[in-house]
């Protein structure tokens, strides 16, 4: 079997967030289980330069966007085994930001096309599925069965379209079309692109993919209602039967605390007193009172309001009342920042705010919180919870997506659950499940006890991959 995986970025080369994640540690778990899976992605600026002096080129062509054609050189490049190639060109590519540009539409539908044009050029690797992920190659769908539906080297290759976050949506204005994509007006249709005067790329993903999958099962749910579906539910509700939730892992070979190395001390739930030594290490990093009895929360997260960050607001002052320590990382949104930043300009020893990313202070707050705090609006799956439960940070978080299939309410009657949870988007529902945390963490015997039902959840990629080689193999049989 032999799998295409289509995205915008993939980890080591370069990550802004969990897709990263995702374009790295599946195709990593589906060749371990025999799969042929290999990473296309664009050659951006921002790959590191002690990756892209090893790359190596296999093409150079042109593609056709409207009526120009456009270089482009197909690089190859194996990590951890996986083969990624890597589309080259500088124009669309060569730039210090990787999304948000005034030409996005020009440039993906360029990926798009370049994707599809590069599969002549892979020697004997012809996919029997290209798998695509989030808007930037949404359109891949719609261009396989329109512009490659008479060529016999693209008639068995079926596609699957995974849907990340159904809010960021690649919409562009209808002449797109025509002018960059080389389909008809045809396509401008309600049944096709259109979405109110314009066209959706994540449209086309979900129309015109031969499966269309969400990463957990309830966001799977979430998204055929108005409040989730950002205005495509009543479409995905018309693609249910090809609609599929499979929840996301995490790659245990990175985020691991017994073997992390950006973290001080290595700890798995039999030397635990490690974990406490880095708490009391980034206690005194962070100018905390150095106590390992107070309990410290983390939040690693984007300062958007998708991550409830505005619940967190409300109850701003009461939480810091509280004997507690609050650890937050993370950037977006100058409103967030800004408030964070001032609540740690007059709490110092109770809130440490860090407007960056860090991804080696990320793993420190991991490894030395209590409790990691995710009270999300919506969440389609979520990466922070799994690695803190992996790291024994106990997560409270709102019944939403992959937060509500990944997090189980603690029983304090039959000890089990791995979280805290609440149901409502509401400030005071927070702050109680809050609560219920602190007071099961005075009681060090049923702390333990969830520390450890944490700690031994099971979230590795080895069972999401199972599903996705199921459905694989459904869509070719």
């Amino acid at each position: 079997m032999k799998i295409l995986f289509v995205a915008s970025e993939a980890y080591p080369f370069i990550k802004t967030g969990g897709l990263g994640d995702v374009a790295y540690a599946l195709p990593k778990a589906l060749r371990k289980m025999g799969i042929d899976a290999r990473v296309i992605i664009p050659k951006y600026s921002g790959i590191p330069l002690s990756f892209r002096n090893c790359m190596e080129t296999v093409a150079s062509f042109t593609v056709p966007v409207g009526w120009r054609s456009q270089y482009c050189g197909l690089q190859h490049l194996t990590y951890d085994e996986i083969p990624y190639y890597f589309i080259d060109n500088e124009y669309y590519f060569e730039r210090p930001e990787i999304y948000g540009c005034y030409d996005d539409g020009e440039r993906y539908s360029y990926f798009s096309k370049a994707i599809l044009e590069s599969i002549k050029y892979m020697g004997d690797f012809v996919p029997d599925i290209i798998h695509c992920n989030d808007w930037h190659c949404g359109i891949v769908p719609a261009l396989l069965k329109d512009n490659y539906k008479d060529d016999e080297m693209y008639s068995k290759i079926k596609s699957v379209f995974t849907i990340h976050n159904l809010k960021y949506q690649g919409v562009f204005p209808k002449e797109i079309l025509g002018e960059l994509l080389n389909l008809n007006y045809g396509y401008n249709s309600d049944d096709a692109l259109k979405f109110y005067d314009a066209v959706s790329f994540m449209k086309g993903g979900i129309v015109f993919a031969d499966a269309v999958t969400t990463v957990s099962e309830t966001y799977a749910k979430e998204i055929q209602t108005p409040f989730y579906g950002e205005g495509l539910d009543g479409l995905l509700r018309s693609q249910s039967d090809k609609l599929y939730g499979i929840v996301n892992g995490i790659d245990y070979e990175l985020y691991d605390p017994k073997v992390d190395k950006k973290i001080l001390y290595n700890y798995d739930y039999e030397t635990r007193k490690q974990k406490t030594k880095n708490k009391l290490k980034l206690q005194c990093e962070l100018c905390f009172t150095v106590n390992e009895d107070i309990p410290m929360i983390g939040i690693v997260t984007r300062l958007v309001k998708q991550k409830g960050l505005d619940l967190i607001v409300e109850k701003l002052q009461e939480l810091l009342s509280l004997p507690i320590q609050i650890v937050l990382l993370g950037n977006g949104d100058e409103y967030y920042e800004d408030i964070f930043k001032y609540y740690a300009s007059i709490y110092p020893s109770r809130i440490s705010t860090n407007i960056i990313f860090d991804e080696v202070l990320a793993q420190k707050i991991y490894a030395a919180s209590d409790m990691f705090l995710m009270p999300s609006l919506f969440e389609p799956c979520g990466i922070g919870q799994l690695i803190a439960l992996k790291y024994g940070s106990i997560p409270i978080v709102r019944e939403t997506g992959g937060l509500k299939d990944t997090i189980t309410p603690y029983n304090k009657y039959t000890g089990t659950g791995n979280g805290f949870s609440f149901t409502n988007y509401s400030s005071d529902d927070l702050l109680e499940a809050i609560d219920r945390a602190l007071d099961l963490y005075k009681d060090k015997d049923s702390w333990n006890k969830l520390v450890r039902n944490a700690m031994n959840s099971n979230n590795s990629w080895e069972n999401s991959a199972e599903n996705y080689m199921d459905l694989y193999s459904n869509l070719i049989d």
